[in-house]
């Protein structure tokens, strides 16, 4: 008995600090997996605003802005609440950013406001929404929408 009671610590032992001890980019790696705000990369991205497809200095504008915009918060979505976020009644024109993580696409749909952005993700058949703060997109888009 006491044979296995050995044993069993010194692996709870090792198991404690190989999860405590990981490198850099194993913690990244997992960590990149269960982010919520991930960053874009310019060639994987298609973007467009008012139907309009961005290219070339348009597009990287909007994607380094995106890049750098700062998380505010989650917003969570109840079942049978998805259109409410897909279509709000007071939004401005939305950006719709198309890209790939991994083999899947995911669509982002960005609502700009004069004080935040709104965030729409659609991954997976799956809804995730928050909101980001970057003043060059809100700057950029709000005053588009309002001359409109």
């Amino acid at each position: 008995m006491t044979g296995v009671a050995l044993v069993f610590t010194i692996l709870f032992s090792l198991f404690k600090l190989l999860v405590t001890c990981l490198p850099n980019d194993a913690v990244k790696w997992i960590t990149k997996k269960f982010e919520l705000h991930s960053e874009l990369n310019e060639p994987d991205v298609s973007a467009s605003y008012n139907h309009n497809l961005l290219e070339g200095s348009d597009k990287a504008r909007v994607v380094q802005a995106f890049n750098e915009a700062q998380f505010l918060k989650r917003q969570h979505i109840f079942p049978g609440n998805e259109q409410l976020f897909l279509q709000p009644e007071h939004a401005n024109t939305p950006i719709v950013i198309n890209t790939k993580k991994g083999k899947k696409d995911v669509k982002l749909i960005v609502f700009p406001y004069s004080d935040h952005l709104d965030v729409v993700k659609q991954y997976k058949k799956k809804l995730f929404a928050y909101s980001l703060y970057s003043e060059s997109l809100q700057n950029v888009f709000v005053s588009n929408n309002q001359a409109v």
